[in-house]
């Protein structure tokens, strides 16, 4: 069967993909399973099957004897599927892709002292019951940190750092500087809209549509109060009350 002509094999846009970091003091099997039922309470639902980045940056010992297989199975017993790898040292990144891991070289982010056996997430989602509106965040959003907000917008009223990753299901207000990136509608909302009372944003996105601004904003919207809202396929940048 022939193609028809003008048809698009597939079509590519921003996949906005929330994982929990787990930073790991260690591979031991049995201390991990301890840990992850006292972080858990042994509730079946503490998370709901996110995805998860195992980041061995707090891992001082030799890590070259790691059960990959193991490792990834007792995350997944509570419900946390491992996906990739961060920090971990060049001589094992064959290993870790031989087992199905991808290696996660996007954020490295200040890895936070924590007890032994600890799993300690840099920024894990939320849950939020269906009559919430909100996620409000008051504190700066560092480099390297990532906030979701699930199933509702999400209120900032603080700074978003260069290298800083805020999403939302619903709209983004940041009454404060954007100079990361901001997607909301993650679920497929396309009503979602993005403000902020200064425009410095690296990326925004709105239902999988995105833009950048390597080339500068669109007339004089830099550092000016915007809206953001997806008209058709494209992002349209307003100012606030235009």
């Amino acid at each position: 069967m022939s193609k028809k002509s003008g048809t698009k094999s597939v079509d590519i846009k921003i996949s906005t993909v929330v994982a929990i970091s787990a930073i790991l003091q260690h591979t031991d099997i049995a201390q991990l399973d301890h840990a992850m039922h006292e972080l858990t309470g042994g509730e079946a639902d503490f998370f709901e099957d996110e995805l998860a980045v195992l980041d061995l940056a707090a891992i001082e010992t030799d890590t070259t004897n790691i059960d990959w297989q193991a490792l990834s199975a007792i995350f997944k017993k509570y419900r946390l599927h491992a996906v990739a790898v961060r920090n971990a040292p060049s001589a094992m990144e064959a290993t870790i892709l031989a087992h199905g891991l991808a290696l996660d070289r996007h954020m490295r982010p200040k890895v936070v002292e924590t007890p032994p056996a600890e799993i300690a997430p840099v920024v894990a989602p939320q849950s939020y019951g269906p009559t919430s509106s909100a996620m409000i965040v008051d504190t700066p959003i560092r480099a390297g940190q990532r906030i979701y907000a699930r199933g509702c917008d999400l209120i900032i009223t603080a700074a978003v750092n260069n290298g800083a990753e805020v999403i939302a299901d619903g709209s983004i207000h940041i009454y404060a500087p954007l100079r990361g990136r901001a997607l909301a509608g993650a679920s497929g909302n396309a009503e979602a809209r993005i403000f902020t009372s200064l425009m410095a944003a690296e990326l925004v996105s709105i239902a999988g549509i995105y833009r950048t601004f390597d080339n500068g904003y669109p007339g004089d919207l830099g550092q000016r109060s915007v809206q953001i809202k997806l008209v058709g396929d494209r992002l349209d940048v307003h100012c606030v009350g235009d």
